[in-house]
């Protein structure tokens, strides 16, 4: 029988430590780990070089400080085009950027994923990103074709976290979503993965739920597994919940604004997951939802 792998999102953190590679799963403002995000930024924890196809995980994290060097394809809340805290802290200097296609981002966690050193890919090669990134190098086909090909590195993780709609005990974990977001991805390509998940459930019933082309990462690469309800508020998490936005509209107004931020900061993010969520019951009260 596989071992229970129950954890908090404060146990998660707890195994965390500065200057470790840390990626995140979901995409743009879409099933984020928002819940361990959150925790994350209760902790001490900083220094982190932070892998993502970025939306408000990576900028509660650019807010507080935590993020070192960033590796993204972008930077986005979907129904907002800009994340506002990546956008200001990559325009003071707050990190250092590492801005990959999209495709190139996929390729380095699949070269990690396959312990390989790097993956040849035709993504980049003609492109700026070649120039933004100089560093960067090619490898040329060694067969008649003779081909010409970015060389990308692979994007090993010594933590990954991501967040699923279904989970059992044993770190098995299903999504239920038109998209898998390469969470699969992250999870294998990390040293430890810890899964955040609207519902722990039997393991019969992930079959149950959704049949077995939807257990998208498999306990053997998960370390720890989190029950956090509506835990990738405020993006979306379908089909539990759709994005919430009129609290991400609320979010980036506030974001335009240090006093403002300190205020949202002080109502939303001073306490604890429970009091997170009750004051966004709260505001959802007074605005509705969205």
């Amino acid at each position: 029988m596989s071992r229970d792998k129950t954890m908090t999102a404060d146990q998660v953190v707890a195994r965390l430590a500065s200057g470790m590679t840390v990626g995140i799963g979901g995409w743009g403002s879409r099933r984020k780990p928002m819940a361990l995000v959150r925790a994350l930024l209760r902790s001490p924890v900083t220094d982190l070089t932070v892998v993502a196809y970025g939306g408000p995980d990576i900028g509660l994290l650019a807010a507080a400080g935590r993020i070192r060097k960033l590796v993204t394809a972008f930077a986005t809340l979907d129904s907002i085009p800009l994340e506002p805290h990546v956008r200001a802290a990559r325009q003071r200097g707050a990190f250092e950027l590492v801005e990959l296609d999209e495709a190139m981002l996929m390729w380095g966690l699949t070269a990690a994923v396959h312990r390989l050193p790097f993956l040849p890919v035709r993504a980049g090669p003609g492109s700026d990103v070649m120039t933004v990134n100089p560093w960067l190098r090619t490898v040329r086909s060694p067969y008649p074709d003779g081909e010409e090909l970015a060389a990308v590195p692979a994007l090993r993780l010594d933590a990954a976290l991501v967040h699923l709609n279904r989970a059992d005990r044993h770190g098995n974990g299903q999504y239920l979503g038109p998209d898998p977001y390469f969470d699969d991805l992250f999870c294998a390509a990390a040293t430890e993965a810890y899964v955040s998940c609207e519902r722990l459930v039997p393991t019969a019933g992930l079959l149950a739920a959704g049949g077995p082309q939807t257990l998208l990462v498999p306990r053997h690469t998960v370390s720890g597994v989190v029950e956090a309800p509506r835990g990738a508020h405020f993006t979306s998490c379908a089909p539990d919940y759709g994005r919430d936005e009129a609290f991400q509209r609320a979010y980036a107004r506030a974001a335009a604004d240090p006093s403002d931020w300190r205020a949202f900061a002080d109502r939303f993010l001073a306490g604890d997951e429970d009091a997170y969520q009750a004051a966004v019951e709260a505001f959802t009260e007074r605005h509705g939802r969205h």
